[in-house]
């Protein structure tokens, strides 16, 4: 998985529990998840769902084997109507969300995930590039966080026996200016044998005791421990899985990255039509269009619209 990265409070670390063939990962994000989360002044409720999505994009994203982006997007019904999180190789995540503010601040400072959301779906999309077919998977946005929903998707769409647990939490740090930082972390197991090339040749019976056995520990996994700068990943694997043994891999860095630009949002303005471009700028007589990710801001007259002009702030 390349170099070892020590120095990096932002990473996926990639286990193997011994003897079994069940596979795994566990991601810590601190820095990269407060640059996110803080940056977008959301709602808390809100604000922990897209610390989950980070999570759950860096879990995911962190086992492409090859140069592409995984996606990770609701809908709902409820207040909270979409959020978005993508994981780019080799390693750079962003996410944002998309709600009603007053509807959400109005069910209070904990709702249940259920209520925020409402009736949707989760979805989960796979791009290897221009010129390799996309995949999706869309499962129904349910359970009581995104950790479910994963779940649910690979159990319905690859049939493959998974457990998520994700965590986001405020943490205060001494010294640093006077508002709580956002940590979020994640573990994923999953039962490879059901993929059929086992690792560890067992009978099948032995291998469904191996899973359940790794589930029942994993069960244990309590949400501090994911989000605790006082807990490393080794010493939560080490209480789950000392007896059985388990091996980790070399940690993988994850930064944020976006991929907005002036020639992207230039492309999107130029396929209005001129009457329409006109009326999107505002009293300066510019187009301000602001990427949802990172809070760029790019600035177009209608006229550089076409020329492919634009200043950034």
């Amino acid at each position: 998985m390349g170099a070892d990265v020590t120095d990096t409070a932002d990473f996926v670390r990639s286990f193997q529990i011994e003897g079994m063939n069940v596979r795994g990962r566990i991601a810590h994000l601190t820095d990269l998840a407060d640059r996110v989360i803080a940056a977008h002044a959301y709602p808390d409720a809100v604000s922990r769902v897209v610390g989950e999505a980070l999570a759950l994009a860096a879990l995911l994203g962190a086992s492409l084997k090859f140069e592409g982006t995984l996606t990770i997007q609701t809908r709902g019904s409820g207040p909270l109507r979409m959020v978005v999180a993508d994981y780019t190789s080799p390693g750079t995540v962003r996410a944002c969300a998309t709600f009603d503010r007053a509807a959400v601040e109005a069910l209070g400072p904990t709702p249940p995930f259920a209520t925020l959301v409402g009736k949707g779906s989760l979805a989960i999309t796979i791009d290897q590039g221009s010129d390799m077919e996309r995949y999706q998977g869309i499962v129904p946005l349910e359970g009581d966080g995104l950790g479910d929903g994963a779940t649910a998707y690979f159990e319905r769409s690859e049939q493959l026996p998974t457990k998520i647990k994700l965590s986001v939490a405020t943490v205060s740090v001494r010294g640093a200016e006077a508002r709580p930082h956002w940590r979020v972390g994640g573990i994923i197991i999953q039962n490879l044998a059901d993929l059929g090339g086992r690792a560890v040749v067992k009978p099948q019976r032995e291998a469904a005791e191996d899973w359940q056995r790794a589930a029942s520990l994993f069960s244990t996994v309590e949400p501090h421990e994911l989000v605790d700068p006082q807990v490393a990943p080794e010493r939560l694997l080490y209480r789950l899985f000392h007896e059985d043994g388990v091996r980790v891999f070399d940690r993988q860095a994850i930064a944020f990255g976006c991929r907005c630009s002036a020639d992207r949002v230039q492309t999107v303005l130029a396929q209005y039509s001129e009457s329409e471009v006109k009326d999107l700028a505002e009293e300066d007589g510019q187009i301000h269009a602001k990427c949802e990710f990172c809070s760029t801001v790019y600035h177009f007259t209608p006229e550089a619209v076409y020329a492919g002009q634009s200043a950034q702030t």
